[in-house]
């Protein structure tokens, strides 16, 4: 299964359309934002082919948000945990308690390192994926990936704005630059 990464949109338009873009040109199954979408015209870019996950980022004031999101998608609030098979997945159990096809993500937008650590550092999840720093990230600690796929580019964080597309077949974490 193919999950696309992204976060720190920020109203940008033309970056919102370039990472649904990516996505599709990928064939993703599904997007996880990070955060700082910010507006509910923002959101109705990322209404494509694919299941949609959300969380709020610190600029994410508009109420609207949540109920935009959920016309198409799903907006989780805070945090979420999510689950997702692999495409080799039958989904069913093979007995020896270990549900290796499947796939545990945290998703926090990031304003609390304390708090990234602390999911990071938990061992309850196979990735932890946030936003908030514009800063691309894949580290892995004890048997979890940390990710931020980038965001906005602004000075002292990245110069150019990324997604992510994360393989649940060969756990790969693949970054793509997206012009505007």
């Amino acid at each position: 299964m193919l999950v696309g990464l992204c976060s720190d949109t920020h109203d940008n338009l033309e970056l919102a359309r370039g990472a649904v873009e990516t996505f599709d040109d990928r064939g993703v199954d599904a997007v996880i934002h990070c955060g700082d979408v910010v507006a509910p015209f923002t959101a109705a870019e990322f209404d494509a082919g694919f299941d949609f996950h959300a969380v709020r980022g610190n600029n994410d004031g508009e109420w609207a948000l949540a109920d935009a999101i959920g016309e198409f998608g799903t907006y989780h609030g805070e945090s979420a945990h999510l689950t997702f098979g692999s495409s080799a997945s039958d989904g069913g159990d093979d007995g020896n308690g270990d549900d290796g096809d499947t796939v545990d993500i945290a998703v926090y937008h990031g304003t609390s390192e304390r708090l990234v650590d602390a999911l990071v550092e938990c061992g309850a999840y196979d990735y932890v994926v946030r936003g908030h720093t514009h800063e691309r990230i894949r580290e892995e600690r004890g048997g979890t990936v940390h990710v931020n796929p980038g965001g906005l580019p602004f000075p002292g964080a990245d110069d150019a704005y990324h997604v992510a597309v994360l393989d649940t077949d060969d756990d790969e974490v693949r970054f793509h630059e997206v012009e505007a």
